[in-house]
């Protein structure tokens, strides 16, 4: 067979133009729906990222502001140094874990619990070295006290942090949840580094840390609840 006899071939098996129910064109074309309008772009991820940061230092700040710096006082510079420098260096991967969540594609240098493990391992790690009085007087009345101090604080600054990015889309709710979670609790810990004078190392390696994963834990079961009653596409929004 030639190549002009394949074409007539072909031409004989193809439907006749025409052929389609115009009432099915019409329910396809009812069907789209009616106006589409362009979807804004986000902004950059770093300048998400940033945005991020600063809600987390200023719910901090402010806590800490309105409740005294009796921590930082207290501290030596050496101290000083190493705590914030570490909290410094973890809120903003922490930050830039969240809105990479929430932008479908993104490329991701960790997952929200290799994020949750890897912060709370270096607090620990930063905190262990620092804090050396291991007398444990008061532990459960001013741990609890501590624990729902950062958690108050922890709460607003991953919510905040959620309302940044509210125009995203996180196709995994739970990681994108645990991601806004690990980040308030590190707001929280900043928070009480600021103003607890308490350096009781069981008291800081406890209470003090376990904002971390009890806020993370929190975001994750929040998220995978309003995911519940999401519907399964996203409708892009202006």
């Amino acid at each position: 067979m030639n190549e002009p006899e394949m074409d007539d071939l072909l031409r004989a098996s193809a439907p006749a133009p025409g052929t389609l129910d115009p009432a099915l064109l019409k329910r396809i074309a009812d069907s789209i729906e009616r106006p589409v309008r362009p979807v804004r772009p986000l902004p950059p991820s770093w300048l998400l990222t940033a945005g991020a940061v600063l809600i987390c230092a200023g719910v901090a700040l402010a806590g800490a502001a309105r409740a005294g710096f009796f921590g930082f006082l207290k501290m030596d510079v050496f101290e000083r140094a190493l705590i914030f420098s570490a909290l410094a260096l973890l809120i903003p991967v922490a930050g830039s874990e969240f809105v990479h969540a929430m932008i479908p594609g993104s490329r991701r240098r960790l997952s929200s619990g290799a994020l949750l493990i890897t912060a709370t391992a270096i607090l620990a790690g930063v905190l262990a070295i620092l804090f050396r009085d291991y007398q444990t007087s008061r532990f459960f009345s001013a741990g609890i006290a501590c624990l729902a101090t950062g958690f108050a604080h922890a709460v607003p600054a991953g919510l905040l942090a959620w309302l940044l990015l509210r125009r995203g889309f996180a196709v995994n709710y739970v990681s994108a949840g645990l991601a806004a979670g690990a980040l308030g609790g590190l707001a929280g810990v900043g928070m009480l580094e600021l103003h607890c004078p308490n350096f009781q190392a069981a008291h800081v390696l406890v209470w003090h840390l376990a904002i971390v994963p009890l806020s993370a834990g929190a975001g994750a079961l929040l998220a995978r609840a309003l995911g519940s009653r999401r519907p399964a596409s996203p409708r892009n929004r202006g």
